[in-house]
């Protein structure tokens, strides 16, 4: 496998690699404005009022309470998730997940929207500033613990009411759901438009101080589509301008829309879906002592375009999902909670490798747990990369044996060199001759290389987002979704496994000879240092495929070498030349007639001479 054409390949994709990481995803085509200029026309549509407003026996006015004005906390919680939900905003301050600790921790438990500027929720006005009024909290219409009404008079004159519900039941993702219902009055004397209004759907942050930025960002679903946009693209590129506060305005029926990191995800989804706006902000924040401001941002959802006339009331409906990015449930919730929700693991190109490999991954876990369960997770990872390292070795072999073949007519290649040294045309004719002769295509070795690509990104992304084995330990690696970290020297950590990757790619490459002139050579001997250095600090679990399929390969080309090397046999008989060969033809007397000063074109005109068309005549 690791030849100079692979090493070529893997180079590649690690280029590939690192460009996906800072541009992981390209500037949604959708049409931004800038927030003054759709402020004023927001503006536009909110009616004057009067401020000494007539008082109204609506519903909802009878049913206001005088809110505190101190923050009370009440509780929705399942086996999974705690809810804390807040007066002040009248919404989710923070969801706790029981089973999810911080890295390094197994008391500090993860919290969503830990660095909200409000509630998941919360009412956002013109200028998309969360309205954080106080609500008073509904205690004949709530449940302790189950559901949570909350209700209050906005500064727009709106009154609104709250209802938090949890979803029972053991429907697949029900823990992580919420029911939201928001009730609105008109409690003005003139007409209002809701669509000048927002829902917040919260904050997202890193996880951790080593969370890579562009996995932070706000996304919406529309018509099947997932458009995602990272904290990176407030700042800035080399393809477009800063812009710290960024305004999406939907074509179409948003299905849903949320705020996401690396494992986590906030998503608010209406039950009747309808053409709205996104806002997001982006802000700084500290996670912990002595570490370096990371980004996170805050989105909010618009409400659809709809008139309340005096005293009407209107009734929104939504689902809220807050919980980790499992690939296995979300996809499963689309049978239950409407389709779309397996988008929201955010694969990009390759997802239906992803969804495989995860898939296998989640299989042998289930078989692997109940025998080891300490180890289940690490152990899944091996087999899986023993299962694919084998579904591919008909194309590794292929490569190989084609590889062989063109080894042996090296010094046959360096003849022709040596014949035509000031002629590269003739020379590439006389060598594409040459692979005809001898049944060789040039694009054998490469090509089964080429169709690995996809894979090896596909196990990358899988394993990027595998929420699974946060917290989870094999041998001496305690987090396999973290660095394997075992000491620190002089302020450096030592990571083992990428060390290990390290030395058995450097044992693949000597297994294998070499071929090219001595400066390819070095850098071929070069080349898995430098990927040493590029994954060092990846995740375990990715260090851990890596040098198991090190291992797999040396071993499968221990075996390749015991098999007796292929036959360098030229055919007999007279050969149909390959297009590649006639291309390297036409291409070498297109070059001769240049020389000679002549016609190097190919076309012969066929179009007819035009009939001189007799002068026309007056009358």
């Amino acid at each position: 496998m690791y030849d100079r054409k692979t090493w070529i390949i893997l180079s590649i994709c690690g280029v590939l690699l690192a460009l996906n990481l800072y541009y992981a995803q390209e500037n949604q085509k959708v049409v931004s404005e800038r927030l003054t200029r759709e402020a004023a026309a927001r503006k536009a549509l909110e009616p004057v009022r009067d401020p000494a407003a007539v008082t109204t026996t609506a519903e909802l006015t009878v049913e206001t309470p005088p809110p505190s004005t101190a923050e009370e906390l009440i509780v929705l919680q399942n086996d999974k998730v705690a809810y804390t939900l807040t007066n002040i905003g009248g919404g989710v301050k923070y969801a706790e997940f029981k089973n999810e600790f911080e890295v390094g921790s197994k008391t500090v438990r993860v919290r969503a929207n830990r660095f909200g500027a409000g509630p998941i929720g919360a009412i956002a006005g013109v200028t998309q500033s969360l309205e954080n009024v106080a609500y008073s909290y509904n205690r004949d219409e709530s449940i302790t613990g189950k559901k949570a009404v909350y209700i209050a008079k906005l500064p727009s004159g709106l009154i609104a009411k709250k209802t938090f519900t949890l979803t029972e039941g053991d429907t697949v993702g029900a823990p992580y759901l919420l029911g939201f219902d928001l009730q609105l009055q008109n409690a003005t004397t003139a007409a209002v438009n809701l669509a000048q209004w927002s829902i917040f759907l919260g904050e997202s942050a890193p996880t951790y101080q080593a969370e890579v930025a562009q996995q932070t960002g706000y996304f919406w679903h529309e018509t099947g589509d997932m458009h995602f946009e990272h904290v990176g693209s407030f700042k800035g590129g080399m393809m477009s301008a800063a812009n710290p506060n960024q305004l999406v305005t939907a074509t179409t029926n948003v299905e849903y829309a949320g705020v996401t990191n690396q494992f986590f995800a906030t998503v608010l989804r209406p039950i009747e879906p309808a053409v709205t706006n996104i806002w997001a902000k982006s802000s700084m924040h500290v996670l912990g002592p002595n570490t370096k401001p990371v980004a996170s941002v805050n989105a909010g959802l618009y409400l659809p375009t709809i008139t309340l006339e005096p005293e009407q009331q209107k009734t929104l409906s939504y689902r809220i999902f807050i919980g980790p990015k499992h690939n296995d449930m979300l996809r499963k919730m689309e049978a239950h909670w409407g389709e779309g929700w397996g988008h929201v693991m955010q694969y990009g190109w390759f997802d239906i490798v992803s969804r495989t490999l995860n898939w296998i991954l989640n299989f042998y876990h289930q078989l692997i747990d109940g025998v080891a369960k300490n180890w289940s997770w690490g152990l899944s990872i091996i087999f899986l990369t023993i299962t694919v390292r084998t579904l591919i070795w008909p194309l590794h072999a292929k490569s190989t044996h084609t590889m062989k073949r063109m080894a042996k007519l090296q010094p046959k290649m360096a003849e022709l060199k040596e014949k035509y040294p000031d002629d590269p045309s003739k020379l590439n004719t006389e060598m594409m001759g040459l692979y005809k002769k001898y049944g060789i295509n040039p694009l054998g070795g490469c090509l089964p290389m080429l169709l690995q690509i996809p894979i090896f990104f596909g196990f990358y992304r899988m394993l990027q987002y595998a929420v699974e084995l946060r917290g989870q330990g094999f041998l001496w690696v305690h987090d396999l979704s973290q660095p394997d970290t075992l000491t620190h020297i002089a302020g450096i950590p030592i990571n083992i496994l990428p060390i290990v990757m390290a030395i058995t790619s450097y044992l693949q490459i000597r297994m294998v000879p070499m071929t090219g002139d001595k400066m390819q050579q070095n850098i071929m001997k070069l080349m898995p240092f430098m990927f040493f250095f590029f994954c060092y600090n990846f995740a375990s679990a990715l260090a851990l495929y890596w040098t198991t399929q090190n291992i797999f390969s040396i071993g499968q080309t221990w075996l390749m070498n015991k098999v007796p090397e292929p036959e360098l046999v030229a055919r007999t008989g007279p050969t149909k030349k390959g297009w590649v060969q006639r291309m390297a033809e036409q291409q070498a007397e297109m070059k001769k007639r240049k020389a000679a000063g002549g016609d190097t074109s190919e076309m012969k005109n066929v179009t007819p001479d035009k009939k001189k068309r007799p002068p026309r005549t007056g009358g």
